[in-house]
C-alpha cells in the first residue's frame, strides 16, 4: 500500500492518491452503522498506506459518516488527505428529496464544513442533479461557494453529458463519479469522451460491484436487513 501512486484528478491543480477510500459503507446502506473505535484507526491506517483521497457525503447516515471523517482527520490528518464530500440529497418527512437551489447549496456547504470540522472542503460533488431547475443555477452558487474559499474544486455525481457541459461553462467541473466497473459500463459510451475532451476527472464508485468482485455470490448470505443491496 505504501507505493500508492498520485495522481491529477481533472485539469484544475487537484492532485489525489489513484485509489480512493470510499467511507459510505462504515456509517449507512451496508448493513448497520461500524463502530467509530473501529472505523477511525481504519481511516488512519488507510491514509498512512498512502490512500489519502477520502469520499464521504451528507446524505450518509445522514451526516454521521461526515461526523466520523471530522474526528479521524484531526491531530495533523487533515493535512495529509484530500476530503470529498456531497450535498443534493436529503430525506423529508420520510422521502428523499433531490435539491440544488442556492439556499440549499450554501446551507449544505456549511453543515459538511462545521461536521467535517474544517475551514475548506477539497472536492465539493453536487450528488444527484435537481432536475427542477437549471443546473446553471447551482453551480452560479458553487461558483461563489469557491470565491469564497469555502470549497476549492467542484464536482458533480450521475450527470448526462449535456448536463456536465452546462456545469462546466459556468465554472471548471474538476471530477465527475459515476459508478462505474465491469458490469456497470454506462459511462464508456458518452461521460468519459465528454469528460475527456473537457479535461474533467472521473472518479468511480463501486469499481468492485458494490463487494461482489472481491467476495463472489456468498457475500449476498450475509446481508443484514439495513444492508439496501439485497434490493
Amino acid at each position: 500500500m505504501a507505493g500508492v501512486r498520485r495522481i491529477k484528478l481533472g485539469s484544475q491543480g487537484l492532485e489525489v492518491s489513484a485509489q480512493g477510500l470510499g467511507c459510505m459503507g462504515m456509517s449507512a446502506f451496508y448493513g448497520p452503522p461500524k463502530a467509530e473505535e473501529d472505523m477511525i484507526p481504519l481511516i488512519q491506517y488507510a491514509i498512512s498506506s498512502g490512500i489519502t483521497f477520502l469520499d464521504t457525503s451528507d446524505f450518509y447516515g445522514p451526516h454521521t459518516n461526515e461526523l466520523l471523517l471530522g474526528k479521524a482527520s484531526t491531530g495533523g490528518w487533515r493535512e495529509k488527505v484530500e476530503l470529498a464530500t456531497k450535498f443534493g440529497v436529503k430525506f423529508t418527512d420520510g422521502k428523499k428529496e433531490i435539491l440544488g437551489d442556492p439556499a440549499y447549496v450554501r446551507a449544505a456547504c456549511e453543515g459538511s464544513l462545521k461536521r467535517l470540522d474544517i475551514d475548506c472542503i477539497d472536492l465539493y460533488y453536487q450528488h444527484r442533479i435537481d432536475t427542477k431547475l437549471p443546473i446553471e443555477v447551482t453551480m452560479g452558487e458553487l461558483k461563489k461557494l469557491v470565491e469564497e474559499g469555502k470549497i476549492k474544486y467542484i464536482g458533480i455525481s450521475e450527470a448526462s453529458a449535456s448536463t456536465i457541459r452546462r456545469a462546466h461553462a459556468v465554472h471548471p467541473i474538476t471530477a465527475v463519479q459515476m459508478e462505474w466497473s465491469l458490469w456497470t459500463r454506462d459511462v464508456e459510451e458518452d461521460i468519459v469522451p465528454t469528460c475527456r475532451e473537457l479535461g474533467i476527472g472521473i472518479v468511480a464508485y463501486s469499481p468492485l460491484g458494490r463487494g461482489f468482485f472481491s467476495s463472489g455470490p456468498k457475500m449476498t448470505e450475509n446481508f443484514t436487513k439495513e444492508d439496501f443491496r439485497q434490493y
